[in-house]
């Protein structure tokens, strides 16, 4: 592999509705086929769905998707990453982990909580960003809704790759592609969005449409309407060189972010 080349595998998959044990046997077989890979990305709530029944199907940090996403990161030598439903201190979090092969865990709490699927209710909002430092890349993983709030996704912290996992549905994927192009050419970086497939439990449709943009807004993969596990290639190289080539960063506004 070419110095600086950063290998994402994107599992795009129907959910089994509120069973965890399900989801986890249907992804160990689906991560099985990946090799060869720096990360894995699953979708949000992938142990579950998009459930707003917190208080019944939320896990502690130790609990069993926290012990199977270890498990498979340390046997696959790679990076976990999906948002699970959390517990901690007598709250609920959508929280995005990122396990890496030395167990070591990073989290991120979803920021931007869907009111409209009244999430607020039933899940407090993260208050900070994660900017992972992994081998020799600055990538900001973010959640579903949080995609459309340039402000949140900003790149202030000259990261490199920006990645969303999701459970968006179809009626909406119009504004799920075109926002992530929009966040790739805006923030000069690679972006990804990892969403699921398929009918969820309140009747929604997912049709995917994971996707890869390079920095300039072009796609590097996409697919809609089935699942799928696809690996691609982001370079560092070209990345830096784009950059330099055409600065755009060096003229972005400073700003306060209050919450």
């Amino acid at each position: 592999m070419a110095e600086n080349n950063f290998r994402v595998t994107l599992i795009q998959s129907n959910l089994y509705w509120e069973d965890v044990e399900a989801n986890l046997h249907s992804f160990k077989e689906k991560i099985a086929a990946a090799d060869d890979t720096d990360i894995i990305l699953l979708p949000e709530m992938f142990s579950t769905g998009f459930s707003m029944k917190a208080e019944l199907l939320a896990e502690e940090m130790n609990g069993r998707t926290m012990e199977w996403m270890i498990n498979i990161a340390v046997e696959k030598n790679v990076v976990l990453c999906g948002s699970v439903m959390i517990k901690s201190k007598n709250k609920f979090y959508n929280r995005l982990l990122w396990v890496q092969p030395d167990g070591n865990v990073l989290t991120y709490d979803k920021h931007h909580l869907f009111s409209m699927g009244e999430e607020n209710n039933h899940y407090a909002a993260g208050t900070k960003k994660l900017i992972v430092d992994y081998k020799g890349w600055k990538i900001c993983p973010l959640v579903c809704y949080d995609l459309r709030f340039p402000v949140w996704s900003r790149n202030t912290n000259n990261y490199d790759l920006l990645i969303y996992v999701a459970n968006w549905p179809e009626k909406r994927n119009y504004a799920w592609k075109s926002l992530l192009a929009a966040r790739a050419i805006e923030n000069q970086c690679y972006t990804i969005g990892l969403n699921r497939v398929g009918e969820d439990g309140n009747k929604f449709y997912h049709s995917g449409d994971s996707s890869v943009f390079d920095m300039k807004g072009e796609i590097l993969f996409q697919k809609s309407h089935q699942e799928v596990v696809q690996t691609v290639t982001l370079s560092k190289p070209a990345l830096d060189d784009f950059r330099k080539e055409f600065p755009v960063l060096n003229d972005r506004d400073e700003f306060e972010f209050k919450m």
